[in-house]
């Protein structure tokens, strides 16, 4: 792939960490709370997922992404673990969310996480484009 495709999927999967976001806090609004969670987990994804790409890593795997995540930028504290813990714990709740029974997240924890999660990739976006210029 030429810069030029990079730069364009890097910005895509920026704004699809975005538009995930607001997927989340209208879910939120409407009480849906373990999908906003789903979408929470997704919005982290998608931009880890333009950060790989600047920076050439591969991960195939949700699970792979979130060790490479940690090997690549949490162990060489390029990103502190406090602030990686949102999207650790996104994984898990997003995954117990989605398949484990008798799992349902509440208005005041989804809003929580709505606040971290925008802090999260809004770190990880800086991320990404001060490499990039």
């Amino acid at each position: 792939m030429d810069k030029n495709s990079i730069d364009a999927l890097i910005g895509y999967r920026c704004q699809r960490s975005d538009e995930a976001i607001q997927e989340a806090e209208l879910l939120c609004r409407e009480g849906f709370y373990n999908a906003a969670v789903n979408r929470l987990y997704y919005a982290c994804y998608y931009v880890i997922s333009a950060l790989f790409l600047k920076d050439d890593i591969e991960a195939h795997t949700h699970s792979g992404m979130k060790t490479q995540f940690g090997m690549h930028y949490v162990k060489t504290e390029k990103i502190s673990i406090n602030q990686a813990s949102i999207y650790y714990t996104l994984f898990e709740k997003r995954h117990s969310g989605d398949y484990d029974d008798f799992i349902y997240f509440d208005h005041e924890m989804t809003q929580e996480l709505i606040a971290l999660t925008k802090e999260f990739t809004s770190t990880i976006k800086e991320m990404v484009t001060k490499s990039r210029e």
